[in-house]
């Protein structure tokens, strides 16, 4: 029992003949008698009193027609559902994060909100380690991280270039100066993140490597801690770029570039490679791409090829 032969059956009781029907299905008469006898094939039982011209149902005919047009509504309501999926008139989204990359989503996720508003967003915090598992394990339609995944089932797309800051408070000594040198920051009070990271780890080493003595007095559990602590005149820092842009605009943080410490980090998207994305996540995708060619500068896109083990495995946040 077919969708097309429910809708011929519905047309002859509509039309009130399998010549009228015929017209309206644009087939014959003939292809419609014989799509209405291969369904009381099926069933069993006549449908039509073809004693009648009219096409009177008989009570097999009077049984299926509720139903018939029950499931045709029901395959109208689901290729509607379906068309509002692909419109981006519902659907859902989940995207996991951490604290830092968050900053980078929020531009993002109002581009995308202003294009598609009926889209449901779900931005899980989770840790950066555990963030590629959650792609891969469906706990999330796609990722943010700062490393490069060394899981071949992932796709990664560079979508921002930041850096490290040096920030100080707007009354600290350091604030009137061009650059500093490390050696500058020997006796300095560094407030620093509780958690370890690949990007701490490479300070550590620069530091040691300088012979150049690291104090980390204070350790906070998140960024916007550490700021606030460090404009409280608690401290230096050293933090995303991109974490702390409002506070420099408004004058309450002041960022002093330190050459030896030019440390790069690129922001990532991630999903499942080869799988099937969701419309949702695709349009998300092509949102961030839009981006990076409107603003450029530190918005880029740039798909990675499948990578090998990475050179360093990243932090817990």
């Amino acid at each position: 029992m077919n969708p097309f032969e429910l809708e011929a059956f519905l047309a002859v009781i509509r039309e009130g003949s399998f010549s009228s029907a015929a017209k309206v299905l644009y087939r014959t008469q003939p292809a419609v008698s014989q799509i209405i006898r291969r369904l009381e094939q099926e069933i069993g039982q006549p449908l039509f009193d073809r004693s009648s011209r009219r096409g009177v149902l008989t009570d097999a005919g009077r049984a299926l027609q509720t139903h018939a047009e029950r499931i045709l509504n029901l395959q109208r309501q689901a290729r509607t559902a379906l068309e509002d999926v692909r419109q981006l008139r519902v659907g859902r989204l989940t995207i996991a994060a951490n604290e830092l990359t968050c900053t980078y989503l929020l531009p993002v996720l109002h581009e995308f909100r202003r294009r598609y508003p009926d889209v449901h967003v779900t931005v899980q915090r989770s840790l950066a380690s555990r963030i590629p598992a959650a792609v891969s394990d469906y706990a999330a339609d796609l990722g943010v991280i700062t490393y490069r995944p060394d899981d071949p089932a992932l796709q990664s797309i560079v979508v921002y270039r930041d850096e490290l800051a040096l920030v100080v408070p707007p009354t600290h000594a350091h604030a009137r100066r061009k650059r500093v040198r490390l050696s500058d920051l020997a006796r300095e009070s560094f407030i620093a993140h509780h958690v370890e990271s690949p990007y701490r780890r490479k300070v550590l080493e620069t530091f040691r490597r300088r012979r150049v003595t690291l104090q980390m007095p204070v350790q906070l559990p998140t960024i916007e801690a550490i700021k606030m602590f460090v404009a409280m005149g608690n401290g230096v820092a050293l933090l995303p770029a991109l974490s702390v842009e409002s506070e420099l605009a408004r004058g309450e943080l002041v960022r002093v570039p330190v050459p030896e410490l030019a440390i790069e980090r690129q922001l990532r998207l991630v999903h499942r490679r080869g799988a099937t994305l969701s419309h949702a996540a695709q349009a998300f995708i092509a949102v961030a791409e839009s981006r990076a060619g409107a603003e450029r500068g530190r918005h880029v896109f740039r798909r990675e090829l499948s990578s090998p083990a990475a050179a360093s495995r990243p932090g817990r946040e």
